[in-house]
């Protein structure tokens, strides 16, 4: 990680100050797993400390609080929604569900495939998009050099970090996250902890 530390810091000077204020880089990653997949969908669109809740009373529904395409399939649409999901959300739950079981979604086979194979094959599911997509390569497979163009917080912190007069379109994005590359996921893990210093 120092490698990319370095690199940041010497690519952007604008990022380089942002690292400095925010500190120490603590990624929390989690297992390329089917309930990786399924915490990424409770989390679209919410602020966190909502979604953790959601999520933690998703899990006490479930027999042993075991996220599996099974435990999920046996608990009842009412009951997912009656611990805080969307109707969207369980619709998408139980869908991930069903394509994990019946193999269009090999959770095993995505650490060999590619950023944009792993893409491709999640977002076949309904309710899975890019933005999904993007969250489990870069917190589940580790994924080093990706750039979140759909996620709100990495654009409002390029706005303000850049001065920029509006919200930045994925191309501009792209543009200013050239330098730095490979290491765009951890340049994005900054972004987002500086909206919060």
């Amino acid at each position: 990680m120092t490698k990319a530390i370095q690199h940041l810091k010497q690519a952007d000077a604008t990022l380089a100050a942002i690292m400095q204020r925010t500190g120490a880089y603590k990624m929390e990653y989690r297992e390329p797993t089917f309930q990786a997949l399924v915490r990424s969908i409770v989390y679209q669109q919410l602020h966190g400390k909502a979604a953790l809740s959601i999520f933690t009373r998703l899990e006490g529904a479930l027999t042993d609080r075991s996220v599996t395409p099974e435990t999920i399939l046996k608990l009842r649409p009412q009951k997912m929604r009656s611990v805080g999901l969307s109707q969207g959300k369980t619709t998408y739950i139980r869908e991930l569900a069903r394509a994990t079981r019946d193999g269009l979604v090999q959770f095993e086979s995505l650490p060999a495939l590619s950023d944009d194979e792993v893409i491709r094959q999640l977002t076949q599911v309904k309710g899975i998009g890019v933005w999904t997509a993007h969250m489990f390569l870069m917190f589940a497979l580790r994924r080093p050099d990706i750039l979140p163009v759909g996620d709100l917080g990495v654009r409002v912190a390029i706005k303000k970090a850049y001065a920029l007069p509006e919200l930045p379109k994925p191309a501009e994005m792209e543009k200013i996250a050239a330098p730095w590359r490979p290491y765009c996921s951890v340049a994005s893990w900054y972004l987002w902890r500086s909206l919060e210093t």
